[in-house]
């Protein structure tokens, strides 16, 4: 599908017309169209304009209306007023749920105004709509900065796979940790302010027992995909043990079984938009964060998950905070009666902690 857009000459001719079909990404043709008369330093000067420079100005709106030229917002403005779902998602950082927010915005509140407006739209920060206006002026940029970027954060995203982008992190609402052993699968729905909405878990009973039986599997963990919550991301623990171990060969596959399931079972829109949104997290990544590791094994997190509870109720600022109305019900959990039986959530709830605080909050 193809759109057109009106793009105003800085040369005093006129205005010219250009047909930019979008559905290819071919937004750099626009760019150079407009700008091929002007010198490489006008260019740069006039056509990106980065949100670093020295200019201060008392709000992110004033920002964005100083940052651009009329005609600048003018091509801005046209494409994300008239560009369909499928094309916006073509232009990066508009990939998934922003592209859905774009044309969601549009529907309900018509078409955007000035650029201020975008920032009305959700997940649309202020820094993220300074990027996306300077691609759509300049697609053919990819930017030292963006390798930079990638090269700056591969150190504290290391032991997540597959690796994802900062840009994808910094609008994260929420994640579902989840954990899984022979016989149960736990999970912990935590939010970016580490407010814990959802923590449960489901006893698989059939797991492990007699012949090896895929259709078991499915059924078990499909059971359990069905009560674990929407999130952004899915975080799953990648436990440390190696295939090469015959006497640990059948939890090694078991494990392995219940991993790449999880994976399918969760993942719903990868074929549709390309992204991920399950990962993998070392489990002894958790423990070295927490300080678990004892020599080459890693140690119950059960009590540290007891004094999160506590602080809970006694903290005005705790490290995770609860429901209050289940704090006690997840006391409980914790007596002499039940306590090895809740391991599972203890890791699920410490590994999305230990997600946050890694790759969010920048504590490596």
């Amino acid at each position: 599908m193809s759109f057109s857009v009106w793009l105003p000459s800085l040369l005093r001719r006129g205005r010219y017309f250009f047909h930019v079909p979008l559905g290819s990404c071919q937004l750099q043709p626009l760019y150079h169209s407009w700008c091929q008369k002007k010198s490489t330093s006008a260019v740069q000067q006039n056509c990106v304009n980065s949100p670093t420079t020295n200019q201060t100005f008392k709000t992110p709106e004033d920002a964005l209306s100083n940052l651009y030229s009329s005609e600048q917002q003018a091509v801005i403005l046209q494409v994300l007023n008239t560009a369909s779902e499928r094309e916006l998602s073509t232009i990066k950082l508009l990939r998934g749920r922003k592209s859905v927010s774009v044309i969601k915005h549009r529907e309900k509140y018509g078409p955007f105004q000035n650029l201020q407006s975008l920032l009305n739209v959700p997940l649309f920060q202020y820094k993220t709509t300074v990027k996306v206006c300077n691609f759509i002026l300049n697609p053919s940029e990819k930017g030292d900065r963006r390798e930079r970027k990638i090269q700056d954060t591969r150190p504290a995203m290391r032991f997540i796979k597959p690796e994802i982008e900062r840009e994808r992190l910094e609008t994260l609402d929420s994640i579902v940790s989840v954990v899984f052993g022979t016989r149960k699968i736990a999970w912990a729905h935590v939010d970016r302010n580490l407010a814990v909405h959802d923590w449960q878990q489901e006893e698989c009973g059939r797991f492990m027992k007699g012949t090896y039986i895929p259709a078991v599997y499915l059924e078990e963990i499909s059971s359990v995909v069905s009560k674990i919550p929407e999130a952004d991301l899915y975080i799953l623990e990648k436990n440390g043990l190696s295939a090469q171990n015959t006497n640990l060969f059948p939890i090694t596959l078991h494990l392995r079984t219940v991993e790449a399931m999880l994976y399918a079972l969760l993942q719903k829109t990868f074929m549709q938009d390309g992204q991920h949104k399950v990962l993998s997290m070392a489990r002894s990544t958790v423990g070295k964060h927490f300080g678990l590791i004892v020599g080459d094994s890693r140690t119950s997190g059960m009590d540290l998950v007891k004094q999160f509870l506590l602080q809970s109720v006694t903290q005005e600022q705790p490290r995770l905070s609860f429901p209050r109305n289940k704090v006690v019900c997840y006391r409980n959990l914790f007596s002499s009666v039940t306590q090895n039986r809740v391991e599972e959530m203890c890791d699920s709830l410490l590994q999305a902690l230990a997600f946050y605080e890694l790759l969010l909050n920048n504590t490596t």
